[in-house]
């Protein structure tokens, strides 16, 4: 029997109790969307999703190391992780050394892990595949962002601070229609600058006359709610302390934890580990590894955080990167751009385990993994699963069989 068959077997039985296997490749069902599809939704206000992106296209395989396959060791002589070096979490995978926080998530059953992630007609350009995952739009010219549209709907009414983006600039993943997203970077640093003589001007809200048009009424409504975001974000960043340990580069999952803690009205966060950090061409071991660790620790801590304030079960994360590594590595012990990947769902209200077939290390497209997985179909999971909006498509366009990941 060969791995693939073993990890089906392996699918099916851990999925039985829930009544369905997730060994099957589910695909795109294509729908016309009828006004019913619409329809509002009972939509749990306490939910949150967190995003975590990893730029720079993560190296899956020395992620979570497939060391059942012997093709993995064939491809990478030099760059293929030892088995008795891995944190095995079964008998076909184990993370990457130094990832015990991931490891400890997995195997308190808290880690849904889907295989084989992608799209169509791949592009290997970081600027490119990105925007194809922030807009969940491959191959097209969307101008909005997939978590933008979410926010837009679930909640059509415009509500102050429901989207919240930590990082220098503005991710087009949170783009919208309707919702501003908050995008802030240093708490202390986020507000209105100005001239100390302007600042009375500046902290004042200007209320809108009889005479003044919707644009301009709508421009005033913006600024108030930006200043009052960002006081609400200084504050909570400024009263929140924490024993918990997010390691040496908490990802700003320390940011978004004090706010869930000061009950931010926040449901969805976009963050991310920048500057294309994972685009390990050049002696990828030490780095890829001290990455890993950075990564495993700050998503460690900061579930342990939300056990400590109380809002655990509240709390799923999702992780992607943009693209994986190409099966074999190359002449500079490194790895070059691929295509499928890994991806993750975690929390409390996730059943964990493993979805989606396996991509074959032999059956390969230029050196490439086929994908198995349309990575829409997580997108998917997460929001009629996690977020309760079954009219996912209103999101992703099209009508995606999302994984039995929430019961």
């Amino acid at each position: 029997m060969n791995n693939k068959s073993l990890f089906e077997r392996r699918n099916f039985l851990k999925l039985l109790g829930a009544g369905a296997a997730a060994g099957s490749i589910p695909t795109p069902i294509l729908t016309q969307l009828s006004p019913s599809a619409f329809a509002a939704n009972d939509v749990s206000d306490n939910k949150i999703l967190v995003v975590l992106e990893l730029s720079g296209g993560n190296d899956g395989l020395n992620t979570l190391v497939p060391y059942g396959d012997d093709a993995y060791y064939r491809n990478r002589p030099a760059l293929g992780i030892k088995p008795n070096e891995l944190r095995k979490i079964d008998n076909h995978f184990g993370f990457n050394p130094d990832m015990a926080g991931m490891e400890r998530l997995f195997k308190d059953g808290n880690m849904a892990i889907f295989h084989g992630c992608g799209y169509d007609q791949p592009s290997y350009s970081h600027f490119t595949s990105m925007a194809y995952w922030q807009t969940a739009a491959p191959n097209s010219g969307e101008s909005l962002g997939w978590v933008g549209r979410l926010a837009d709907a679930i909640n059509p009414n415009v509500t102050p601070n429901y989207l919240v983006n930590v990082g220098a600039t503005q991710s087009l993943a949170v783009v919208a229609e309707n919702h501003v997203p908050v995008v802030f970077d240093d708490p202390e640093e986020f507000g209105r600058k100005g001239l100390f003589n302007s600042r009375p001007l500046l902290d004042k809200d200007r209320v809108a006359s009889e005479y003044s048009s919707g644009a301009q009424r709508r421009l005033l409504e913006l600024a108030k709610s930006a200043r009052q975001a960002s006081e609400k974000v200084r504050a909570a960043c400024k009263n929140y302390s924490t024993p918990i340990d997010y390691g040496i580069a908490p990802l700003d999952l320390n940011k978004i934890a004090a706010l869930i803690n000061a009950d931010m009205s926040t449901r969805l966060y976009y963050t991310s580990f920048r500057r294309n950090a994972f685009d390990t061409h050049v002696q990828q071991p030490n780095l890829h590894q001290r990455l890993l660790t950075y990564f495993s620790d700050a998503v460690s801590g900061f579930f342990n955080d939300m056990e400590r304030i109380g809002r655990a079960d509240d709390v799923v994360m999702l992780v992607f990167s943009e693209f994986g590594r190409r099966v074999a590595e190359n002449t500079n012990l490194g790895t070059d751009h691929g295509t499928a990947n890994n991806m993750y769902l975690i929390g409390n209200a996730v059943q964990g385990g493993h979805y989606g077939d396996l991509p074959s290390l032999t059956e390969l497209n230029d050196g490439n993994m086929q994908h198995t997985t349309d990575f829409r179909q997580v997108y998917a999971t997460a929001i009629s699963g996690w977020l309760g909006l079954e009219a996912h498509e209103k999101v992703l366009r099209y009508r995606f069989k999302d994984f039995p990941v929430f019961s």
